[in-house]
């Protein structure tokens, strides 16, 4: 049973799944002459679920150190296992069948840990309980043999080429740049991710989140393939870029699934997935449906409609969100834990509204049609004139879409030097982000009319994250230079060089006095924009931020 294949697989296709490519498949896989159930080979308890998937356990450490499907070992590389973060050490592991379900408990300090087996599938349900800080348990890395699920997507690498950044970012010889950090996909974008090729499917079905950290946009690393061997994650916190505290307690499931080929059953997806199976097994911290629940909104009024909305409610020991439907803002949040929540309602990834909300077990909280002000979305207020939109993202601003999935001098990225001219395409020519080190100082040309030249104005930008307290200071036609800004909280770690624009977004505001512009019409008024920090090394790592908008208001 853990034998590998006998040919040589150069290449298969991978599958980074979101719910609109979901397949439908069946849980429960084809029955095999083996019986469901488990046995104890010394070193591992050994289960077989009774379909086409056979995995252990360790007795000794709760590492995952087989997954045979169909007879082919996938399981490990490097001589590593799959495990929570690097794995735990010695620990208690035991085992029990309760029906049709086989649950292997993990305890690990104030660490719990959980295998799950249902009979006829081919599924593996996992839970891990991190209960404080004594216990580092931050992922679940499900490590697979090389060779059998090969690519050369944005979160590949080899071990053989140039190390651009850190020891984890890439440039392969054509200039195009790979890490682990490039999943592209924010948390609310995806329900599974894996590889799949010659007839089998392998996934992780992530979790929903609700004792993770970052909301609903989040990015963090969710696969990496290398010569090596490959890596599907499930993360539990992920502190890169990260702006909320840790949460702790009961997360899960997230479900490893096996298929044919196609994607894993929509009903492991979060927000489908149901466990009534699983409530007396008496795993630590479980909270089953009937002490969980519900959130609904008959609408949000006041939205912009160009832009899609979504609704998240959170608290130190929850998160949960919904997307609002596009027709009226309707949205429901369900499988809530009791207690009292911040919701905010978000265009695109920007917070346009919040109100508190409180849930309790067995019930559903329904609330009238939120009215978002007016006042609440920046992109209200009249402009002379605006670069990009306010929705909480650089998109449309010049290699914002390639930043998920690539570094910033990957060959593939426009010039993150030149001026703008307002009126000729600005926000396509403006950079996405702007380093103290790389292109500090652009230039933005623009006139103005005679009446608008002689009042004083807002200037307006606003930041959706930045690197080492990097801010702008702004000067109008060398002759009016704003203070420079106190730096807003944003997150310590890396952020704009591995795929993540996502901080906390800030607006800083300059008052230009009348003073600074100029009289002739026909001349340009010039604003330059400069990236200021005392903090920050050089180049792509010097201080930096991201940029959502920037306007000059009437």
């Amino acid at each position: 049973m853990s034998g590998s294949h006998g040919r040589s697989v150069r290449r298969r296709t991978f599958v980074l799944g979101a719910t609109a490519a979901a397949g439908t498949v069946a849980l429960a896989g084809t029955a095999r002459a083996a019986a469901f159930g488990w046995s104890d080979d010394g070193s591992n308890y050994v289960v077989d679920t009774g379909a086409n998937l056979v995995f252990k356990v360790s007795k000794s450490n709760g590492d995952l150190t087989s997954l045979v499907y169909r007879g082919t070992e996938y399981q490990g590389y490097g001589g590593m296992n799959s495990h929570i973060e690097s794995g735990l050490g010695s620990s208690t592991v035991s085992v029990r069948q309760s029906g049709s379900t086989i649950l292997i408990s993990v305890a690990y300090g104030t660490l719990r840990h959980y295998y799950a087996a249902r009979s006829g599938e081919n599924n593996i349900y996992l839970w891990t309980n991190k209960a404080d800080t004594s216990v580092s348990a931050t992922r679940y890395i499900l490590r697979v043999k090389k060779g059998l699920f090969l690519n050369d997507e944005p979160d590949s690498y080899t071990y053989t080429n140039s190390t651009v950044e850190a020891s984890d970012v890439f440039a392969k010889s054509d200039g195009q740049t790979r890490s682990k950090h490039y999943a592209k996909r924010r948390v609310m974008d995806y329900d599974y991710l894996g590889w799949s090729g010659g007839g089998v499917g392998l996934w992780i079905v992530r979790s929903n989140h609700e004792k993770a950290s970052g909301g609903p946009f989040y990015r963090s690393l969710l696969r990496h393939q290398s010569a090596d061997g490959g890596g599907l994650y499930e993360i539990l916190y992920y502190g890169q870029n990260q702006t909320e505290a840790q949460r702790f307690g009961l997360q899960g499931p997230y479900v490893i699934a096996l298929t044919d080929g196609g994607a894993p059953s929509s009903a492991l997806f979060p927000g489908a997935l149901t466990t009534s199976w699983a409530d007396s097994l008496g795993m630590s911290g479980y909270v089953g449906a009937s002490g969980r629940g519900k959130v609904a909104g008959v609408g949000i009024s006041g939205r912009n409609t160009a832009y899609p909305y979504t609704v998240g409610i959170a608290n130190s020991a929850a998160q949960y969100w919904s997307p609002a439907r596009p027709s009226d803002g309707f949205f429901s949040i369900g499988g809530v834990l009791p207690g009292t929540y911040t919701l905010t309602v978000f265009k695109g990834e920007l917070a346009v509204y919040t109100t508190s909300v409180s849930v309790t077990a067995g019930g559903t909280t329904t609330l009238n049609t939120i009215a978002v002000p007016s006042s609440n979305d920046p992109s209200n207020a009249s402009a002379i004139w605006r670069i990009g939109d306010w929705n909480g993202t650089p998109s449309g601003f010049k290699n914002a879409d390639l930043m998920t999935y690539a570094h910033p001098s990957d060959v593939r990225a426009a010039a993150w030097t030149g001026n703008v001219v307002i009126g000729n395409g600005e926000t396509a020519a403006f950079p996405c982000y702007l380093w103290k080190d790389v292109n500090s100082g652009i230039l933005v040309y623009f006139r103005l009319t005679a009446a608008q030249a002689a009042a004083a104005h807002t200037l307006r930008i606003g930041v959706t994250t930045a690197y080492a307290n990097g801010r702008p200071q702004v000067t109008v036609n060398d002759t009016w230079t704003s203070a420079i800004p106190s730096p807003p909280t944003q997150p310590s770690t890396r952020s704009l060089t591995n795929g993540s624009y996502r901080g906390n977004n800030h607006t800083f505001t300059y008052s230009v006095p009348a003073s600074a512009w100029k009289t002739d019409t026909g001349q340009y008024n010039v604003l330059r924009i400069d990236v200021v920090s005392g903090s920050g090394t050089t180049g792509y790592l010097s201080a930096g931020t991201a940029i959502d908008a920037i306007d000059l208001l009437a």
